[in-house]
C-alpha cells in the first residue's frame, strides 16, 4: 500500500492506494502546534492498515510556519574576513521605490552573531588566503558562550571551491557535534553571495525544528508498526528521505503546495491537457501554477514575505514557480481604515475556524459567506452549524458598515476573495506572456470547485477540469511523482566559443553525483532519469534563461541547436531578441528522477445517465444579477460518464462543493473528473 499524507493550514489530508490499486481518501483537522498528530489521526481515521504501508509520502508546512512565524533557534553566521554584513546589505533594488521610509528585511541574525575569519579564494576558486582555522576554534568557543544553536557557514566562490567550508565544518563537528551546521555548498553552487549566504542561514535556522519534527513523525510510525519506506515532498516537486531532508530542510520549503502542481500536470497528460493552470485553494490560501506544453517550471529565484512593498527574503533552492495568497476557505473578511472590504490574509485556520464551525470563531470568512449564500450545506460540516450565529456575524461585521442585507454583504465577501485569486492566475498567465483562454484549469482543494467556474468565465478559460477526490489532490498528487534531486552548478562561459570536452565532463560530475545519491537512497541506475538544462543570457545582462539541453554528448551542433532555442525563450520571456549578440551560460541544471511505480487510474463503466437519479435537492442560492434562485443539487457520487447538466446547479461530494453558472455545463469524463465547458455564446 502506498499512502500519501498532506498538513494543510486547516486539514490534514490523506490518500492510499492498495495493492488492487483501490484508492481511498481521509480528512481530518490539522493540529498545531503537534502537526505530527494530525497525521496520526487521519490514518486512523482512513481505517487503513499500518502494517501494509510499504511507501508512505509526507507533505508538510512546518518549514513555511517556522520562518514565516520566526520559531527556528538562534543561529550563527561565519563568513569570510570583510562579509559579515552581506545579510544587512542584501540588494540594493527594492520593490517600493518612491517609499522614502523603506526599510530592508532585518536579518535572520544579529550582528553580534555573524562573525568573520581569514580565508580567501578567487572567482576561480583558487586558494588566496588560507583558512585560519585557529580563528575558526576561537568562533566556536564564542558561539558556545552565547547559546547558539544552530551555525551557518558561507565563504566567497565556495559554490566553484567548498575545500574552506568543508575545513571548517569537520572543526566544528569535532569540537562541537551537537550543534546544527550548514556549509553554503551544501544547499546551493550558485554564485550570489547574499542569496546563498542567505539560503544556508535559513536552512540552519530551520535545522533543528525540522529532525524534531521528522524525528517525532517517524517515532509515531514506528510505534503504529508501520515498516515504511519514508519520504516528503520538496519544493522542487520531487520526494527525497526522511534523512536527507533533516540535511536541508529548506527544499521542503514549499512541501505541501507543489504536489498538487505536479499532480495536476500529470492529470492533464492522462486526459491530454498539455496546458494547464493549477489552481488550488485551502482553508488558508489559494495557489496556482502555470504549466505549458506539460512542463512545470522550477525556478532558484524564490523568495518568502516578498510583496510590493518588502523585498522578502531569497531562498537559491528548486521551487516551482508557484503564486500564493493569504486567500482560503478561513480567509477573514474585515474593513481596512479607508472603509473598504478586504478578505485575507489573515486566517481563521484550524482553530478556532470559520464562525460556522462554532467552536469560538467570531469573524465572518469566506466560508461562512459561501455558507450563508447556499453554496455550501451545512450538512456537510463536521460541526453543528448555527446558521444564525454566522448570519448575525457578516450582518454586523460587514453589511451595517454598507447598508447592506447579511446576503448581500456575504456576496461581496465572496466577489472580493474570487477578486484576489483573479489576480494571482493573471500573475502566473498574462503577466508572463501567455494567453490564459489556450489553458484549462484544473481546480482542486477544499474551495478550488467552489470558485474556479466564475474565475474561468471572468478570464476566459473556456474548461474547467475538477478532479476525483479534489479536496485532497495535492496528497493524491504526491502518490505520483518520483524523487527528485537538483544538481546546479554555476559554469560561466560563452557559449558560442565553450571547450566541449570540458563542458561534456562537467555533466558527467554531476550525473555521478547524482548517480551516487540515488545509491544511497537504494534506487537502481535503470530507474534513474536524466533532464539537463542551461540557464542562459546575453554577453553583459544580468538576469538568465533555462534552456533545455539533450542529453548524451554535447556536440556543435547540440551548441547551435540549443542557442537557437535561447533565442526563441528569451523573445517569449522579454518580446525581443538579439540574434547577433554573443550568449553565455550562466548554470549547469542537471534534475535527476529516480523512477517509482505509480498508481494506475481506473475508467469508470456508463451506467444509468438519466440526471434526475443523481438528483440531491433543490435549494435557494443567492446569485449577483439574480438573487435567491432555486437551484438543483447534485451527488458527485451518483454522478457516471454520459450525464450532463447545463448551470446554474451544484454538485456536492463530503469534503468539496462546485458550483457553476448560466452559460456553463458539466459532463464526466472516463475517469470520474467533472468537466465544466463555458458554452459558445
Amino acid at each position: 500500500m502506498r499512502v500519501a499524507t498532506d498538513i494543510g493550514g486547516t486539514f490534514t489530508d490523506l490518500v492510499y492506494v492498495d495493492a488492487n490499486g483501490k484508492v481511498g481518501v481521509a480528512k481530518s483537522h490539522t493540529t498545531p502546534p503537534n502537526f505530527e498528530q494530525g497525521v496520526v489521526d487521519v490514518i486512523e481515521k482512513s481505517g487503513i492498515d499500518q502494517q501494509a504501508i510499504e511507501t508512505f509520502i509526507h507533505g508538510t508546512t512546518v518549514i513555511i510556519n517556522a520562518l514565516t512565524e520566526r520559531k527556528g533557534v538562534k543561529t550563527g553566521l561565519i563568513t569570510t574576513k570583510g562579509f559579515r554584513d552581506v545579510l544587512e546589505i542584501a540588494r540594493g533594488n527594492r520593490p517600493d521605490l518612491f517609499n522614502v521610509r523603506y526599510k530592508k528585511p532585518t536579518p535572520f541574525v544579529e550582528r553580534y552573531l555573524r562573525q568573520e575569519v581569514e580565508e580567501r579564494l578567487n572567482q576561480k576558486g583558487e586558494v588566496v588566503t588560507p583558512l585560519n582555522k585557529e580563528q575558526v576554534k576561537e568562533l566556536i568557543a564564542y558561539f558556545k558562550k552565547e547559546g547558539v544553536e544552530a551555525l551557518a557557514v558561507s565563504y566567497l566562490h565556495a559554490y566553484k571551491n567548498p575545500e574552506h567550508e568543508q575545513q571548517t565544518i569537520e572543526l566544528i563537528q569535532g569540537l562541537w557535534p551537537e550543534v546544527a551546521v550548514t556549509a553554503s555548498h551544501e544547499v546551493t553552487k550558485e554564485w550570489r553571495e547574499y542569496e546563498r549566504t542567505n539560503t544556508a542561514v535559513l536552512n540552519s535556522y530551520v535545522k533543528p525544528i525540522a529532525s524534531k519534527y521528522i524525528n517525532r513523525l517517524n517515532t509515531k510510525l514506528v510505534e503504529n508498526e508501520a515498516e515504511s519506506f519514508n519520504y516528503i515532498m520538496q519544493s522542487n516537486g520531487g520526494t527525497t528521505t526522511f534523512e536527507q531532508a533533516k540535511k536541508t530542510p529548506i527544499n521542503m520549503v514549499e512541501s505541501g503546495p507543489v504536489a498538487g502542481i505536479y499532480g495536476a500536470a500529470y492529470l492533464g497528460e492522462i486526459i491530454g491537457e498539455k496546458n494547464v493552470i493549477a489552481f488550488d485553494i485551502g482553508g488558508t490560501t489559494a495557489k496556482c501554477s502555470l504549466i505549458a506544453d506539460g512542463e512545470v517550471k522550477v525556478s532558484t529565484d524564490y523568495y518568502i514575505e516578498k510583496d510590493a512593498l518588502n523585498a522578502g527574503y531569497p531562498i537559491k533552492s528548486p521551487v516551482v514557480d508557484i503564486v500564493e495568497i493569504g486567500n482560503g476557505g478561513g480567509s477573514i473578511a474585515w474593513i481596512d481604515e479607508g472603509g473598504s472590504l478586504k478578505v485575507g490574509p489573515q486566517s481563521a485556520g484550524a482553530v478556532p475556524g470559520p464562525v460556522a464551525y462554532g467552536q469560538g470563531g467570531t469573524e465572518p470568512t469566506t466560508t461562512d459567506a459561501n455558507l450563508l449564500t447556499g453554496r455550501l450545506s451545512p450538512e456537510n460540516f463536521d460541526y453543528q452549524v448555527d446558521l444564525d450565529s454566522v448570519k448575525k456575524a457578516i450582518e454586523e461585521k460587514v453589511g451595517s458598515v454598507y447598508g447592506l442585507s447579511a446576503e448581500e454583504a456575504a456576496l461581496g465577501i465572496i466577489r472580493i476573495a474570487n477578486a484576489n485569486m483573479l489576480n494571482a492566475l493573471k500573475l502566473i498567465s498574462v503577466r508572463k506572456g501567455y494567453d490564459p483562454r489556450d489553458f484549462t484549469l484544473v481546480a482542486f482543494g477544499g474551495g478550488g470547485s467552489m470558485h474556479a467556474p466564475a474565475l474561468a468565465k471572468e478570464l476566459g478559460v473556456g474548461k474547467v477540469v475538477v478532479p476525483v477526490a479534489s479536496s485532497v489532490f495535492s496528497a493524491w498528487g504526491m502518490l505520483m511523482t518520483d524523487l527528485r534531486h537538483d544538481y546546479i552548478q554555476t559554469y560561466i562561459n560563452r557559449f558560442q566559443d565553450i571547450d566541449l570536452n570540458e563542458l561534456n565532463s562537467e555533466w558527467n560530475k554531476l550525473e555521478a553525483q547524482a548517480s551516487q545519491q540515488y545509491a544511497e537512497e537504494h534506487i537502481k541506475e535503470e530507474d534513474i532519469v536524466y533532464n539537463r538544462f542551461v540557464d542562459m543570457r546575453y554577453a553583459g545582462q544580468e538576469h538568465t534563461v533555462k534552456v533545455p539541453l539533450a542529453n548524451g554528448e554535447i556536440t556543435q551542433e547540440t551548441v547551435e541547436s540549443t542557442i537557437r532555442l535561447f533565442h526563441e525563450m528569451h523573445e517569449q520571456s522579454f518580446t525581443f531578441k538579439l540574434e547577433e549578440a554573443q550568449t553565455e551560460i550562466v548554470n549547469l541544471h542537471l534534475t535527476a528522477f529516480g523512477k517509482v511505480q505509480k498508481p494506475e487510474l481506473h475508467k469508470l463503466e456508463a451506467g444509468n445517465t438519466d440526471i434526475g437519479s443523481a438528483l440531491k435537492e433543490t435549494r435557494n442560492v443567492f446569485y449577483e444579477n439574480d438573487g435567491w434562485s432555486a437551484t438543483k443539487v447534485y451527488h458527485r457520487d451518483l454522478l457516471v460518464p454520459g450525464m450532463s447538466i447545463h448551470g446554474p446547479a451544484i454538485v456536492e461530494e463530503p469534503t468539496a462543493t462546485t458550483v457553476f453558472y448560466s452559460g456553463q455545463t458539466l459532463s464526466v469524463d472516463t475517469y470520474g473528473n467533472l468537466i465544466i465547458e463555458s458554452e459558445v455564446q
